[in-house]
């Protein structure tokens, strides 16, 4: 996913980290020049393809969504998404 997601405007930078302690604990990090790059990956296929993934996760995923102005979490992926147009 992070060659495609590359290729998006506005896109800055991804990572992945892996909790040490525990395997099954990871991080995903995107950096996106403006807000509107963010919500247009978030409305996208691949980003949709990712959060099914979710049902297979032994915990709730925590996500954070962090500007310079405030921080967000998932609230804000299921606002954008649901502004399909």
């Amino acid at each position: 996913m992070i060659e495609p997601t590359g290729k998006e405007a506005g896109w800055l930078s991804y990572a992945i980290f892996c909790n040490i302690e525990d395997k099954n604990r990871f991080v995903l990090l995107e950096e996106w020049e403006t807000r509107v790059d963010l919500d247009y990956h978030i409305r996208s296929h691949r980003f949709g393809v990712l959060l099914g993934s979710k049902v297979l996760l032994c915990e709730r995923p925590r996500i954070q969504i962090k500007t310079v102005s405030q921080s967000e979490g998932m609230e804000a992926i299921d606002a954008v998404r649901d502004k399909r147009g």
